[in-house]
């Protein structure tokens, strides 16, 4: 992450680090808050580990904010721990629930169910695997943290830590990007993005799914 990503004047900057990896990444499996909450894994532990440290490297970050998920918490603590800051949890930063299709790869997912992929694919109010959340859900409560976090650490560098789908929410409304825009950005596990949100209303991304500190921690 660029030095210049610290907050300039009075400028807040969010700076959203998915978790690392758990036993169902490297398989590409739907991994919600309606599944089994997994903890990292040795790799997911190192990448966490090496996130934290560019971030100690790279500018004041003045709070850790993550979701209540396991795997999040985990990357958060890695975080907290090298930059002497305690974990504040909050729950609009919560994965979406996925419903029936947890712990499916998006393959079987497409096999299984077609027609509600599709529909999925094609509307954030579709409702995925049944009784999961959408996204345009996942839309709401991720305005409302985002904008706790602006009201609450005005004028300063937050490390915000949580899943693909809140961070890509965060992204697309940053980009003020049509709902379709999720599933046309990467961030990687343990990827690093950052989003600028100055008092005028002016919101800049500086940075996108930077995984240049995961080199040897793959």
């Amino acid at each position: 992450m660029n030095p210049s990503l610290a907050a300039r004047g009075s400028s807040t900057t969010l700076v959203l680090l998915r978790h690392g990896e758990t036993a169902l990444t490297p398989e590409k499996r739907i991994s919600g808050s309606g599944g089994s909450d997994p903890a990292l894994s040795e790799t997911g532990l190192r990448q966490a580990e090496a996130a934290a440290g560019v971030l100690v490297t790279r500018g004041p970050v003045r709070a850790v904010v993550s979701s209540p998920l396991r795997r999040a918490r985990q990357t958060a603590e890695a975080a907290a721990r090298r930059l002497g800051l305690e974990v504040h949890v909050d729950e609009g930063l919560t994965e979406a629930d996925f419903g029936a299709w947890e712990g499916l790869t998006f393959a079987e997912v497409r096999e299984r169910h077609p027609d509600e992929m599709a529909a999925w694919l094609a509307s954030p109010k579709a409702v995925p695997g049944g009784t999961g959340e959408t996204f345009a859900s996942v839309a709401r409560r991720a305005t409302l943290a985002r904008d706790r976090l602006l009201a609450r650490y005005e004028g300063q560098t937050v490390l915000v830590v949580s899943h693909v789908g809140v961070l890509r929410t965060l992204l697309r409304l940053a980009l003020g990007a049509p709902p379709a825009t999720l599933f046309r950005m990467e961030l990687s596990a343990a990827s690093l993005s950052a989003v600028s949100y100055s008092p005028d209303g002016g919101v800049s991304v500086r940075l996108l799914n930077d995984t240049s500190h995961l080199t040897d921690h793959r």
